[in-house]
């Protein structure tokens, strides 16, 4: 498909900048492409009323980590700043970054990083660019490996805020809390499964006495998320690969409450695309250890998922294509169009959908 047919205009005032507060009082557009109401306005934390006991919630468990670096290239007696978005761990020493002054950079420079921040330790970190790709990508070989590592990008690293929040406003103190889900657990990602950020003790509690599950996979979300799709037809674009683990028992579980008639909720794409990464023909759920490239645009079967919870997202974005595989295209056109008309935010920090699986796409 022509990647310009999921485009469409979004007034820079609707992108949120911070989340609401408390996190389920975030706005949400359910959207029905089958049901006698298409479209409808709820809130968050009316996301238990709106579905049934025994369906099932699925969680991305990952933890975002501070994987904006700041560093300076040292090669003979010149120095040059460069700054790094890490994105995909290789090895104990080992990330794949992206990186802002890229051109600045030869194999086997080194870099030095440096805790410069108030009250900091003056923690340092040395690297070697070992490879360099394409679109800024290299291979950054630390001096430093596992746990060792680990405690010096998280004295020296910052969250990774989108770049359609970070170039409006400086990270901080706040972010550190509000782009992590309540229920992080495995370190790994350097972008939020940001549908997740909505819940709240006080709506888990509200799930719980309704009697709906709540399972937990895991998608380390790679930087790869925030990047454009400059291919103009779908068929050319390649997706950056990003590591999950479905559990056997996670897998059996979610498989036996299909068989019984409980609905598949993913909570965020990132989930989704992991649940279809492991769906079998039949809908069942497989176990899953691996990484996966998924591409989900219309026309491409969905096989396991049933409801999907996720925020508003980029317009020509693959995201916004795998919302339309959901739903239909003409259906989420007209639902971001209700959405922009009656003021809800975009993106990361902004309101949620819950969409309904379309079995007649328009």
């Amino acid at each position: 498909m022509r990647v310009d047919q999921f485009d469409f205009d979004l007034p820079d005032a609707l992108i949120a900048l911070r989340p609401a507060s408390p996190r389920d009082s975030a706005r949400l557009l359910v959207v029905r492409p089958d049901g006698p109401t298409e479209l409808a306005d709820a809130i968050v934390r009316d996301l238990a009323d709106l579905l049934e006991p025994g369906d099932c919630l699925v969680f991305n468990d990952t933890k975002v980590i501070p994987a904006e670096l700041s560093g300076v290239r040292i090669r003979g007696g010149v120095r040059a700043g460069v700054q790094f978005n890490l994105h995909k761990r290789e090895a104990a020493n080992l990330w794949r970054a992206f990186a802002r002054g890229a051109k600045k950079l030869e194999i086997n420079d080194r870099v030095l990083f440096s805790d410069q921040s108030d009250g900091g330790d003056g923690s340092e970190l040395w690297a070697t660019v070992q490879e360099k790709g394409e679109g800024g990508d290299v291979l950054l070989a630390f001096d430093l490996a596992g746990p060792e590592l680990d405690q010096h990008i998280h004295a020296i690293g910052r969250i990774p805020l989108p770049p359609y929040i970070g170039t409006k406003r400086a990270a901080d103190a706040q972010d550190l809390a509000d782009y992590q889900t309540i229920y992080a657990r495995d370190e790994g990602a350097v972008a939020a499964p940001t549908a997740g950020l909505h819940f709240t003790p006080e709506l888990f509690a509200r799930l719980d006495a309704r009697g709906i599950e709540r399972h937990f996979v895991t998608l380390h979300v790679g930087a790869g998320t925030f990047l454009p799709v400059k291919a103009e037809d779908t068929r050319d674009h390649r997706m950056h690969a990003e590591w999950g683990l479905i559990t056997p028992e996670t897998a059996a579980a979610l498989t036996a409450a299909k068989a019984r008639g409980g609905r598949i909720v993913a909570v965020g794409t990132t989930s989704f695309r992991l649940l279809e990464s492991a769906a079998q023909a039949d809908g069942s759920i497989a176990a899953f250890a691996d990484e996966t490239d998924i591409f989900v645009t219309p026309g491409v079967p969905i096989k396991a998922v049933d409801i999907l919870m996720t925020n508003f997202h980029l317009p020509r974005s693959t995201l916004f294509m795998l919302v339309s595989a959901f739903c239909g295209l003409d259906c989420m056109r007209r639902a971001y169009a209700h959405a922009i008309d009656t003021g809800y935010r975009f993106y990361s920090y902004g309101d949620a959908s819950l969409l309904f699986r379309a079995h007649d796409h328009d």
